[in-house]
Parts: C-alpha cells; structure tokens; sequence
C-alpha cells in the first residue's frame, strides 16, 4: 500500500492568536491519526514561479488514514479554533510506491 502525504502551503496567517491556537491542538490530533510531521517551515530556496510560504508536509501510512485524519473529531476541533485566520490550501496526495 502507498504512503500518502499533506502537503499544506500558506498564503498569509491573518490571525496569529487563531494559529496558536490551531498550533496547540492540530499536531496531537495528527498524530494520534498516525501522521509523522515530514517538514514544517519555510523553504530554504524557491525556483521558477515558487513563492516562499510556509509549507507543512505530514506523511501517512495510506490515502486512506490521510484522509480519515483530516476528518477526524480531534483535527476539525483544531480547524474550528483556527477559524478564518490563516489563507492556505491542503493537498493530500498519494505516493507513487
């Protein structure tokens, strides 16, 4: 079975007392999912049309345990304390092997 990843790109964190928050509970919720934090922070270095925003990537066991994690109770509660406070997108993507 392919690993599956999130890959998590901000745009802007408009709210930072929306993203602590957000902070303290989504990696426990994570977690406990079974994802393991692969990168978490700016880039080094951005090529081609790259902008340089945070980015996260979480790795999973599968596209399935990728995405039961996302709608888990413990990561919408996350979600719910950061509100409007952040502009980014989630991709979940699977690993080709």
């Amino acid at each position: 079975m392919a690993k599956a990843y999130w890959i998590a790109f901000y745009r802007s964190i408009k709210n930072q007392d929306a993203f602590a928050a957000y902070a303290k509970i989504a990696p426990a919720a994570i977690q406990a999912a079974g994802g393991r934090f692969v990168v978490r922070g700016a880039p080094a270095k951005v090529y081609e049309q790259g902008l340089n925003q945070r980015v996260v990537m979480i790795e999973f066991d599968s596209l399935a345990q990728a995405i039961a994690a996302h709608d888990s109770p413990g990561y919408q509660e996350a979600l719910r304390a950061l509100g409007d406070g952040v502009e980014r997108e989630i991709r979940i993507v699977e690993a080709l092997a």
